[in-house]
């Protein structure tokens, strides 16, 4: 199996352009013989389809080539032209080689060997690079965990106090973006933003906390009793969006959006647009727009900013009458299954204030 695997890996160079006829096909009567230009019959393969077999693939990657016929002294010849050269092809003696491979193996060849025909580009089109990424991509290996605690009602005062003696040793270990309880959306809840820079960064610093004794004794085991229900997520933020800082001191909107099926390819652009719509208005502040890797996929939390809650207010009925915000926001929502907003307090010990 390796022989036929590493020689589709190592093809050889592109096939020169060509300009006279490549294939004599001779018939007398009812008797017709065939040559390949290589002296080599295409062979049986088995149970594969005959798009893996040689003549298949060229087909598909290259189109069907035009067949001329004339007749001379009673004799009918046929013949078929190349079609436009192109600058990178796999070669066929390898595509061959995937009947000899099992169904997965060969599909997997195949597959292998397509990226690496994208990869090279195509020389006449003047393409250097060809992606098949659907929209912006996450390059950043930045993420942020969202958190959220249920709290028993009569002790959220508790909570927050102690949270606030001993936030230090938590922030000791990694970022904390912002930490807020909930006025509006949810009661007796508190939401706080984590910052990683990697997946690796986070498994140290939840090995590390579980190691520190004082981290433990003064936070973990007088608040644990407190908490009825953990809940959290990993986002990141999408590749248009920036996250900002407020100008001032101010209370926060987190609107959490529930997308159709099918991520940013099928809704970002028009979500996009109904986001920078709101933005244009200057009413609000965008904080931050994230997009849930871990959790509910297909859902986007945007995080705005505003004075106080009344100047939010006015600033969404001023919004309501803007004719670019209604269209774009006309045209978003035939994505939307669900739309959730609560409205954040900052706590005194919040970086987001």
């Amino acid at each position: 199996m390796d022989g036929w695997m590493n020689e589709l890996m190592n093809d050889g160079s592109p096939p020169p352009a060509q300009s006279t006829p490549q294939k004599l096909l001779s018939r007398r009567g009812r008797g017709r013989r065939s040559r390949t230009s290589g002296g080599r019959p295409a062979g049986a393969l088995g149970l594969l389809p005959f798009f893996l077999s040689p003549l298949g693939f060229r087909r598909q990657i290259f189109g069907r080539k035009k067949k001329k016929v004339k007749v001379v002294k009673g004799r009918r010849e046929e013949w078929e032209t190349p079609g436009p050269p192109r600058a990178a092809s796999i070669p066929l003696r390898s595509i061959s080689h995937l009947a000899s491979a099992p169904a997965g193996g060969a599909m997997a060849c195949l597959r292998s060997g397509l990226r690496r025909l994208a990869g090279r580009g195509q020389a006449g089109l003047g393409v250097s690079q060809v992606s098949f990424a659907t929209g912006p991509r996450q390059h950043d290996a930045t993420f942020y965990e969202f958190r959220t605690y249920v709290l028993k009602p009569a002790k959220m005062s508790e909570f927050l106090e102690n949270t606030k003696k001993n936030i230090h040793l938590r922030t000791a270990h990694s970022e904390l973006v912002g930490y807020w309880s909930l006025e509006f959306g949810g009661l007796n809840k508190v939401f706080h933003i984590w910052k990683y820079d990697n997946f690796a960064q986070r498994t140290a610093v939840r090995k590390a906390l579980a190691s520190d004794k004082e981290w433990q004794e003064k936070y973990i085991s007088p608040n644990m009793p407190f908490i009825e229900k953990q809940e959290n997520e990993i986002t990141y933020l999408v590749p248009w969006c920036k996250l900002e800082k407020p100008p001032k001191e101010g209370v926060y909107e987190l609107v959490t959006f529930q997308m159709k099926p099918g991520g940013p390819a099928l809704w970002g652009e028009a979500f996009k647009k109904a986001i920078n719509a709101h933005v244009k208005t200057g009413y609000t502040k965008l904080i931050g727009v994230f997009h849930t890797e871990y959790g509910l996929l297909n859902r986007v939390h945007v995080l705005w900013w505003n004075e106080n809650p009344d100047s939010r207010a006015a600033g969404r009925h001023y919004a309501h009458e803007d004719a670019r915000v209604v269209a774009a926001v006309r045209e978003s929502v035939s994505y939307l299954v669900s739309q959730q907003n609560m409205l954040l307090i900052p706590s005194s010990f919040s970086p987001l204030k």
